[in-house]
């Protein structure tokens, strides 16, 4: 639960067998000018020194951190449900363990939280994502400040990339992740959308917040097989956003291509989650599928 005397912001960091990298995030948040945040990480049952790491880290005290071992591999997702459950502050940022932040990351959210907290329709804010050569990941490469439902940004507004969402907690807590059993990986896209289905607005801001690193090991790099391993979180993806309203034809299209490509079980029950409409696309999502298995 949140409290009066709660950090502004809870920086969340879930990894598995990072601990390689997860310096560099680590010197990133020591780094910051502005220290209103604490750092949560989820260690996903690591099975290198990641754990050993996070002691020594949160022994010498630089930081305001925890970590806690998920008690099963449950994958990132699994992971942010905790992490959301567990932290003390109103705002959520999640930060990869192959990534870091600029040095003023937090100054900047901070500002920008000041502005947006006492508006209930903003559900989150958001700086950019950036290369380490400094350049936008995206187009364009500048924007003005820009307040809109997360579908929005880039359908209405035309602005690509990824960005650097700082979520509401309760927001969060009120749409968990879902979570199987036999299946370690979900969209992150599919809670996103499904904030912008109540209305909440993003307050999105050009200013370099996040670093990515795109590893050979991340979930980036394998993303179709994250997807085909997880059928009923990949179905549950693509049947909503073939619903969605104001996709394009061709948006429209390749969400129930995508479907059909990774939805697993009879048809008559895979026909009923997306609906009869999404038919004429079933042979291209065979096909994709069988594509994917010769790869």
């Amino acid at each position: 639960m949140t409290d009066e005397h709660a950090p502004r912001i809870t920086i969340f960091t879930p990894t598995y067998n990072r601990a390689y990298i997860l310096t560099r995030l680590y010197e990133s948040l020591v780094a910051q000018t502005c220290r209103d945040f604490e750092w949560i990480v989820a260690d996903d049952c690591s099975t290198d020194d990641t754990e050993a790491l996070l002691k020594r880290w949160t022994a010498e005290g630089n930081i305001d951190m925890r970590h806690f071992r998920m008690a099963q591999n449950g994958g990132k997702h699994a992971a942010i449900n905790r992490g959301v459950a567990e932290a003390r502050a109103p705002w959520f940022f999640i930060v990869d363990s192959d990534d870091h932040l600029t040095d003023d990351a937090v100054e900047w959210a901070v500002k920008h939280i000041d502005r947006a907290a006492a508006d209930p329709e903003i559900g989150g804010i958001s700086g950019t994502r950036i290369h380490h050569d400094g350049t936008r990941i995206g187009s364009p490469a500048s924007f003005d400040d820009i307040e809109c439902l997360p579908t929005e940004f880039t359908l209405k507004y035309g602005i690509s990339g990824d960005m650097a969402e700082i979520w509401r907690t309760d927001v969060l807590r009120s749409l968990p992740f879902p979570v199987y059993d036999d299946e370690k990986f979900c969209p992150e896209a599919l809670v996103w959308f499904r904030i912008a289905d109540r209305g909440l607005r993003v307050r999105y801001y050009c200013h370099p917040t996040y670093v990515c690193e795109y590893l050979g090991d991340g979930l980036t790099a394998s993303i179709v097989r994250q997807r085909a391993r997880s059928p009923k979180t990949s179905a549950l993806f693509y049947s909503e956003m073939f619903h969605r309203p104001g996709l394009s034809k061709a948006q429209h299209a390749k969400s129930a291509i995508n479907f059909w490509r990774f939805a697993r079980g009879p048809l008559p029950a895979r026909t009923h989650q997306i609906g009869v409409q999404a038919l004429p696309f079933l042979p291209l999502g065979l096909l994709m599928r069988l594509r994917d298995r010769l790869h």
